[in-house]
């Protein structure tokens, strides 16, 4: 049986990705950012998965606002760095898990909640930032990763309680797949910032905190935050965090299971305009 083993939050800012493929991980602006994932490397190496279910968000890359699904799954066997304007990041292509994304699919439509089928797409920053922060610059990434792209775009974007309870469905479809697989489910994007109009540059660090605390410890207030609160206190993007509600309602302890085990926490300001949140959470059971 394939099991969750371990939950990864980190936002994916694509001046981070710049940084790191023009070398400027070293320099002062950049070093106590980098710094905060020293652990997480560490981490990962010692609990590497077999699979990452990466839910992130597209920048009109793969999809336009011609057309907009709700929630994407990536069914391919690979993917390429997407080109966003200036040519592919330097990075390995993702290797996909066509069987495990087929059965999560199945699972999850079944369980009524519809999702987008892809067979074919390239992914950006918002998938590749969160693997270089977690991998360095690999030859190869070191797993197989599954994506999962959500709108948070382009208004109507979903609910976090949609997100949260999604999650929960995506951890019922993983346990259900027969191969022994060490399967981690990563959200990503946030936290609190704008990218336009007169807030721009907005960022809330005690929204963004309290947010966190929720997230860990009473994930269903978290889920039930509404959509005027994110664009209120962390800015008109600040809504790619109902992603983060996705990877949370795929832990065990969502379902009466034991809580997680909080193994890291980092968060830091600025990164281009924009708060750095992460956090890496292990299933107990």
């Amino acid at each position: 049986m394939a099991r969750i083993t371990a939950s990864v939050y980190t936002s994916h800012v694509p001046a981070i990705g710049a940084a790191i493929d023009q070398g400027k991980t070293g320099e002062a602006y950049w070093q106590p950012l980098f710094k905060g994932y020293d652990f997480s490397k560490q981490w990962l190496e010692t609990n590497k998965p077999d699979v990452v279910f990466l839910v992130y968000n597209d920048h009109a890359t793969a999809f336009s606002l011609e057309l907009i699904p709700t929630f994407a799954i990536g069914t391919a066997a690979q993917y390429n760095p997407a080109d966003e304007g200036w040519g592919p990041r330097p990075v390995p292509k993702v290797i996909g898990h066509p069987e495990l994304a087929s059965h999560i699919a199945q699972s999850v439509i079944q369980d009524d909640f519809d999702l987008t089928i892809v067979n074919r797409m390239d992914v950006d920053h918002g998938l590749t930032v969160p693997l270089s922060l977690m991998c360095g610059q690999p030859g190869e990434w070191p797993f197989k990763v599954i994506p999962f792209a959500v709108n948070v775009v382009q208004y109507p974007v979903p609910s976090g309680r949609r997100c949260y309870n999604l999650g929960k469905a995506i951890r019922k479809a993983v346990e259900s797949f027969d191969e022994d697989l060490n399967v981690q489910i990563w959200g990503t994007g946030g936290m609190s910032h704008q990218l336009q109009g007169a807030r721009a540059g907005l960022i809330n660090r005690d929204w963004d905190n309290q947010w966190l605390d929720k997230l860990i410890d009473d994930p269903e207030a978290a889920a039930g935050t509404p959509h005027i609160d994110y664009v209120r206190e962390s800015g008109s993007e600040g809504i790619e965090l109902v992603m983060w509600l996705i990877a949370r309602g795929a832990m065990a302890d969502v379902d009466g299971g034991p809580k997680p085990t909080v193994k890291h926490r980092f968060y830091h300001v600025p990164a281009s305009n924009t708060a750095v949140g992460h956090v890496i959470l292990e299933n107990n059971r």
